[in-house]
C-alpha cells in the first residue's frame, strides 16, 4: 500500500461543474475520485421524484457523468466513491452495471445502503447520516465504484481512507484528521478559491475557473489540500481555514465515525498551493445518528413588486395597504414584506433608480397563496402608485419543504455494504461512544495596546464564510495575522456581532473561539425559519450572511488596517481578457430549483 493516498473531489453539489469528472481524471495523478451530490434540499427533490417514479431516487447527472468516466477510471486505476446515490443506491448500482456492460469495460460495482429509515408520521424522507465504514467494505471486496445513500459527506473521504491505511475504528486521531480533509474536500471549489472573501487580493484572472481540490492523505491522518497543476484558483491557508468553518459549529465536530477536535487543527503553507493539515485529535463518536426529515411544510408564493424613483416608502406603504385590505376575507397564515433600497438618487439608470418590495405568502391552503395574491396583485396594475410593475407575472404558488433533525442510537440505523458479488456485508457499531460536550472557551490572547482607530468594514481585515444547517446559520470569521486575531477576539463578541447584524437581535447566537485558526464561529438558531426549501429569508441558505458581516463598519486600530484598500493594490485588468471556452450548459435533469 502506498504511504499516500491522494483523493480527489469533483462534486460539491447536484448540479456542479457537469465537465469536472473528466477534468478531474485527466488532470493528475489520483487513487480515489468522490463527489458529493446530495443536500437538505436534494433529498427532498429526490423524493419528490421517487414518488412520481419508484426507481428514481438518485442523481441522474452522475450516471451520465459516468458514461466518459467509467472508461478514465478503469484506464487510470482509480476508484470511484459518491453519494449519489441518495434515496436509492441499488438503483443506481444497476444502472450502473448495465452502462459498464454497454461500454464493456470489467468495472465493479458495490453500494451502502441502510441509511433509510421507515417512514416517520408527515415526512416524505428520513435518512440517516451513516460514516465511512460501509465503503470501507466496498473497497476492501474489490469494488472500483462504490454508491451510496445519506452518508456524512466526510465519509467519502474517511471510507477509503480506513480501507486504504487499515484503520480501525478506534484510530480516532487518524480518522479525526480524513475527517477534516473530507470536509475541506466536500464542497469542491470552495477549498481552492471558489466564494473566497479575499479573492479581490490576488490576481482576479485566477479565479475564472477554480480547480477542484485534492487532499493527500497520510497513515497518520494529516493531509496536504492541493489541486492538480496548471488548474485556476488558490490553495492558501485561508481558503482551507474558510472551508473548515463552513456548516460548522463549535470545537467538536460529531460523526458517525468520530468526533473531530476542530479546536485543535493545525494549518501551514507548505508551497504554493499546497496546505498542510495536522494535529487533529479525535474521540469516539457519539452514540446516537443524525437523521434528516424532509416533508411538505404547506404551499408559499411570491411577487416583487418594482418602486421606480421619488416616494419610495410611501409607495411601498400604499401598495401594502391595499394588499392587506385585498387579503381581508382570506389572508395567508403568513405574510411577509421586505423592502430593499435598491434605489439611488438622480440615477442615470431607471433600474438604479428602482427599489423592490417582495410580497412573501405562506399557508396550508394552495388557493390563500394562488388565487388570492395573484388576484390582489393582478387587480392593482392600473389602480395603484405611479410607475407599477412586477418583476414576473404572479404565478399559482408552489409546496415549499421543510427539514427536520432528529437522533437515533447508532444501532438501531442497518449499515450494509453490498458488495460487488452481491453478497450483504453487516457493519458493527463502533464499539465505543462518548456524548459530545461543549468545549469551554480557552483563553483569549493578550488585548492589542490602545491606539488610533479608523471606521471601517470589518472585511477589511477580517474573511468570512456562512452556511444553513436547517432552520439555525453559521458565520464563521478569521484572520491572518496574530495581532488581528488579538483584536478579533476581544472585539466581536456575541453582543458586538448583534449589533453589527441586527437581524439576529432576537435570537440565540453563540460563538466559539479557535485559536489555532484565528477563527470565531457564530451559531445563530433560528435565523432560516424552517430551513432552505422554506425559503423564508431572502438568503435561504445563509450563503451571504458572512459578507454583510464583513461590510459593516467599526472602529478598528489602524495599525492593523492596510494602506490602501484591496482593489488600489491590485494589477490593472487588461481591457480585452483573453476568451475562455463556453460554459457547458447545464445537464437537463439537474433539478430546476438547483439551476
Amino acid at each position: 500500500m502506498k504511504n499516500i493516498l491522494r483523493i480527489g473531489n469533483a462534486s460539491g453539489f447536484y448540479g456542479d461543474r457537469f465537465d469536472a469528472v473528466r477534468e478531474m481524471l485527466t488532470g493528475g495523478g489520483l487513487d480515489v475520485l468522490t463527489g458529493d451530490y446530495l443536500a437538505e434540499l436534494t433529498m427532498l427533490i429526490l423524493g419528490r421524484d421517487q414518488l412520481k417514479d419508484p426507481t428514481a431516487g438518485y442523481a441522474k447527472t452522475f450516471l451520465r457523468q459516468m458514461e466518459e468516466g467509467l472508461g478514465l477510471a478503469h484506464e487510470r486505476g482509480v476508484r470511484i466513491v459518491a453519494n449519489a446515490g441518495g434515496l436509492n443506491p441499488a438503483g443506481l448500482a444497476d444502472a450502473l452495471r448495465t452502462l459498464a456492460a454497454k461500454l464493456g469495460l470489467p468495472t465493479r460495482i458495490a453500494h451502502v445502503e441502510g441509511d433509510r429509515l421507515p417512514p416517520r408520521q408527515g415526512a416524505l424522507t428520513a435518512n440517516a447520516y451513516l460514516g465511512g465504514a460501509g465503503i470501507a467494505a466496498c473497497l476492501a471486496a474489490g469494488a472500483d465504484v462504490v454508491v451510496t445513500g445519506r452518508v456524512t459527506d466526510a465519509a467519502l473521504v474517511t471510507g477509503p481512507a480506513q480501507w486504504h491505511f487499515g484503520w480501525g475504528p478506534e484510530a480516532y486521531d487518524e480518522l479525526a484528521g480524513a475527517v477534516v480533509a473530507g470536509h475541506v474536500l466536500e464542497c469542491g471549489t470552495q477549498a481552492t478559491g471558489g466564494n473566497y472573501a479575499f479573492f479581490a487580493a490576488h490576481d482576479p484572472l485566477a479565479f475564472r475557473r477554480p480547480g477542484f481540490p485534492v487532499a493527500e492523505l497520510h497513515a497518520d491522518g494529516s493531509s496536504v489540500i492541493t489541486k492538480h497543476p496548471g488548474t485556476g484558483g488558490l490553495v492558501d491557508v485561508g481558503t482551507v481555514t474558510a472551508q473548515l468553518l463552513y456548516e460548522t459549529a463549535g470545537a467538536r465536530y460529531p460523526g458517525p465515525d468520530v468526533t473531530a477536535r476542530l479546536d485543535s487543527v493545525r494549518l501551514t503553507q507548505e508551497g504554493p498551493d499546497r496546505v498542510r493539515v495536522e494535529g487533529v485529535r479525535g474521540e469516539a463518536p457519539p452514540p446516537a445518528l443524525k437523521v434528516g426529515l424532509s416533508r411538505l411544510g404547506g404551499f408559499r408564493n411570491e411577487v416583487v413588486f418594482v418602486l421606480t424613483g421619488l416616494d419610495i416608502e410611501a409607495k411601498a406603504a400604499l401598495l401594502q395597504d391595499q394588499i392587506t385590505d385585498a387579503f381581508a376575507k382570506s389572508a395567508p397564515s403568513e405574510v411577509r414584506w421586505e423592502l430593499a433600497r435598491t434605489d439611488r438618487p438622480d440615477a442615470e439608470t431607471e433600474e438604479t433608480a428602482s427599489a423592490l418590495l417582495r410580497l412573501v405568502v405562506r399557508d396550508q391552503d394552495p388557493e390563500k397563496v394562488g388565487r388570492t395574491v395573484t388576484g390582489a396583485a393582478v387587480e392593482l396594475a392600473l389602480a395603484s402608485y405611479p410607475g407599477f410593475h412586477v418583476t414576473a407575472p404572479p404565478g399559482k404558488g408552489a409546496p415549499y419543504g421543510v427539514f427536520e433533525a432528529e437522533y437515533v442510537p447508532a444501532g438501531e440505523v442497518p449499515h450494509t455494504a453490498v458488495l460487488p458479488d452481491g453478497t450483504r456485508r453487516e457493519l458493527p457499531v463502533p464499539p465505543r461512544a462518548r456524548e459530545p460536550e461543549p468545549v469551554p472557551d480557552p483563553d483569549l490572547p493578550p488585548p492589542l495596546p490602545e491606539g488610533p482607530t479608523r471606521r471601517a468594514p470589518l472585511g477589511r481585515i477580517a474573511g468570512a464564510r456562512s452556511g444553513d444547517k436547517g432552520g439555525d446559520a453559521n458565520v464563521g470569521v478569521w484572520v491572518r495575522t496574530e495581532e488581528e486575531w488579538r483584536w478579533l477576539a476581544h472585539t466581536l463578541t456575541v453582543e458586538k456581532f448583534r449589533e453589527l447584524l441586527p437581524e439576529t437581535a432576537p435570537l440565540k447566537v453563540a460563538r466559539h473561539l479557535l485559536p489555532n485558526l484565528r477563527a470565531l464561529n457564530f451559531t445563530i438558531t433560528g435565523i432560516l425559519g424552517e430551513g432552505v426549501a422554506s425559503q423564508a429569508r431572502f438568503d435561504p441558505q445563509a450563503k451571504a450572511l458572512g459578507e454583510w458581516l464583513r461590510s459593516r463598519h467599526l472602529d478598528i486600530p489602524e495599525a492593523l488596517l492596510p494602506e490602501a484598500p484591496a482593489a488600489a493594490l491590485l494589477p490593472d485588468v487588461p481591457e480585452a481578457l483573453p476568451p475562455e471556452a463556453p460554459a457547458a450548459a447545464l445537464p437537463s435533469d439537474v433539478p430546476e430549483v438547483l439551476q
